[in-house]
């Protein structure tokens, strides 16, 4: 697969230019002179990307990746190191950007898309606001997918008849949270096999036979296993996401699996974390001008030539947003209506697991 942008990937930001977008998204918050000591700020520092997933999966290579190109676009051109922190379905990261880590722009953070929906829900117990992190930009939209071995069911109807073991992690996780809506609001009869650590050990207990298949992020599927797809030791039986994705052209959203409205709408609040995706955070009140500086560097490395081609090396997608129109997504997801707490409070309550 090929990375495809809407703008001309050969065109970097420039400093003055930098500079310039940087004190229109800072605004009149920023003081006269401030945007200088941006540049002074970063020079010689170590930013520190925080992954809160284990190594092997899409948020970390994703991470990675960025941590390679991003510094040449931030005034100073620090040093970017990624840290693993997995824990609770990436809340134990998000908890560290938000309370623990200083509020200095020097610590970047990489969560679950479901995280602002959990919140609105009262399932976190951390005290923390998605709303309040420094959204810094998206790279790619996260559409997760149920897949089984080719000898299991043969569709996503099958899987409301016959159960079916899915390797699973932790209750807060995405590869969790989309089965058991599944199950909770269409009635499929998924088996949650918990307490895996990560997608890649999931994947490895589908291939020992410890479980008939799992939920994971499409990236990490077609990177981590391509001859899975091409020997067809698998069948996808659905994708997470209000429309088909442009490589799954054949595989039915689960919004199509719904039949009633009331399904189709507590179905949609859950799915639209995927437009969220692998996107990136900062603390709360970093100071205006290094979230800004961020947010100009981000949007830059998403046009550089060489982040595309090491994505194209990977298989991996680009589908970028700005922070600012993540953070606008991020609101949005927070007001889900009342109406629909209680139904997708009982979807996300987990079935028991083994």
């Amino acid at each position: 697969m090929s990375c495809t942008v809407q703008d001309d990937a050969s065109k970097f930001v420039s400093r003055r230019d930098a500079l310039g977008l940087i004190a229109a998204g800072a605004g009149s918050l920023v003081a006269p002179g401030a945007f200088a000591q941006v540049e002074e700020f970063f020079r010689g520092k170590t930013i520190n990307i925080v992954v809160g997933f284990p190594p092997a999966g899409s948020y970390d290579a994703y991470a990675r990746v960025l941590a390679n190109h991003l510094p040449r676009h931030i005034a100073g051109n620090p040093t970017i190191v990624t840290r693993n922190m997995p824990g609770a379905g990436s809340v134990t990261a998000a908890a560290f950007v938000y309370a623990g880590a200083p509020k200095d722009g020097l610590t970047i953070g990489v969560i679950a898309p479901t995280l602002p929906l959990d919140e609105r829900l009262g399932i976190i117990k951390a005290q923390m606001k998605s709303s309040e992190f420094g959204w810094i930009g998206r790279v790619n939209p996260l559409v997760n997918v149920i897949f089984v071995r080719s000898n299991s069911i043969g569709s996503a109807q099958d899987a409301l008849k016959t159960s079916v073991r899915l390797a699973a992690t932790g209750a807060g996780s995405a590869v969790t949270i989309y089965p058991s809506v599944m199950n909770k609001v269409l009635g499929s009869k998924f088996d949650l096999v918990l307490g895996y650590q990560g997608s890649a050990e999931c994947m490895l207990a589908v291939d020992r036979g410890e479980a008939d298949g799992h939920c994971t992020g499409w990236d990490t599927l077609k990177t981590t296993h391509p001859d899975w797809l091409t020997e067809k030791k698998i069948r996808l039986l659905t994708q997470f996401a209000v429309n088909r994705h442009q490589e799954l052209p054949d595989v039915p959203t689960v919004m199509e699996l719904a039949t009633t409205e009331r399904q189709k709408a507590t179905i949609r609040s859950v799915v639209n974390a995927a437009e969220i995706g692998t996107s990136f955070i900062t603390t709360p009140n970093a100071p205006p001008e290094r979230l800004a500086a961020l947010r100009v560097a981000f949007n830059a490395c998403m046009k550089d030539p060489a982040f595309i081609a090491d994505l194209n090396k990977m298989n991996y997608g680009l589908n970028p947003l700005s922070g600012e129109a993540v953070a606008a997504l991020v609101s949005d997801v927070s007001m889900v209506s009342e109406d629909l707490l209680p139904d997708l409070r009982d979807a996300y309550s987990l079935q028991p697991g083994r």
